[in-house]
């Protein structure tokens, strides 16, 4: 199986991006499934240090907001061998729905590039825009306990500017996400289910399954092992179309950019299952900024020591004259 120059470029600018920011100065921080982090804005603060920004990474009650960019690169579409990039901008918001509820918003918006059919000798075109956006809400207990749970709808909106990058319906569905934190471990699944119930009379009504599991191991110096594969089921497909289903994983890594909580991942996976036509396997690249509630004390150390730091950063050398 051959990789186009297109391919070739990509997968070798992930691999640059992840080996630049790999040697910076990281934390011993393990790490939670993404979209997962919630919080509220009374729960204890976090990130000062490595220790409590390992309690807050992992703490679903924790008060971490998250803003994911998320880039898939899906290879082998035909014909032409082909590849789909997806990247998906997915903030994470967690509120204070009551005293005993925590509501977590997750708002996630695709700018897709997908390939048109051409044969060749044809030139390969292809179309560019905005996706469908899928806004959730999941409702959590604010008090965290051995198993962790989430539930609320999700939706999806007809906002792609393509025919091609879209499906042009308003859909709607359940969604649950449920997860354990055992010693180095976290373990869990999300699965949704959603239904057109409004758009374009002309379009194939929607009716499909998204089903993702997450095997984490946390190891030292904030590094982790993943396999987040997303499993879907296109209900209203012909036979032999419904399913994807991924196997892979890949490795990460949550550290500090100067004062800036990050969580960087690249992991690739292989379709065991795939619709006719359709993407055989691809590469998922994240990078993920964390914005961990920061006590005034808190904020008065940090400051501290930036001020420190740029004191003991030597002057420039004299130019000479």
């Amino acid at each position: 199986m051959q990789c186009s120059k297109r391919e070739l470029c990509c997968l070798g600018i992930l691999a640059s991006l992840l080996a630049l920011v790999m040697p910076l100065v990281a934390q011993d921080t393990p790490v939670n499934p993404e979209g997962t982090q919630v919080a509220t804005q009374e729960t204890p603060a976090a990130a000062a240090n490595s220790d409590a920004l390992r309690k807050a990474a992992q703490n679903p009650v924790a008060s971490l907001i998250s803003v994911p960019i998320q880039d898939n690169f899906n290879t082998g579409i035909e014909p032409g061998y082909r590849t789909q990039s997806v990247l998906n901008i997915q903030p994470v918001i967690p509120l204070k729905a009551s005293e005993n509820w925590n509501l977590i918003i997750r708002w996630i918006t695709p700018i897709i590039y997908q390939p048109l059919p051409a044969y060749s000798p044809a030139p390969q075109v292809g179309v560019s825009g905005l996706g469908d956006m899928q806004p959730t809400f999941l409702l959590s207990p604010s008090k965290p306990h051995k198993l962790i749970w989430g539930a609320g709808p999700i939706f999806q909106i007809p906002t792609a500017t393509s025919q091609y990058t879209g499906q042009g319906k308003l859909a709607v569905g359940p969604n649950v996400v449920a997860l354990a934190m055992p010693r180095s471990f976290v373990l869990g699944v999300l699965v949704n289910n959603i239904w057109s119930i409004a758009g374009s009379g002309s379009r194939t009504d929607v009716n499909q399954m998204l089903l993702q599991y997450f095997i984490n191991y946390n190891m030292k110096k904030g590094w982790y092992l993943t396999s987040q594969p997303i499993v879907t089921a296109n209900w209203n497909a012909a036979s032999g179309s419904v399913w994807t289903v991924p196997f892979g994983g890949g490795v990460g890594r949550i550290m500090k950019l100067g004062f800036q909580p990050v969580n960087i991942s690249v992991q690739a996976y292989g379709n065991a299952a795939y619709p006719s036509q359709g993407s055989t396997w691809g590469v998922r690249a994240s990078f993920a900024l964390l914005f961990p509630k920061l006590t005034k004390d808190q904020q008065k150390m940090m400051m501290e020591q930036k001020l420190k730091e740029l004191n003991e950063t030597p002057p420039p050398p004299a130019q000479k004259k």
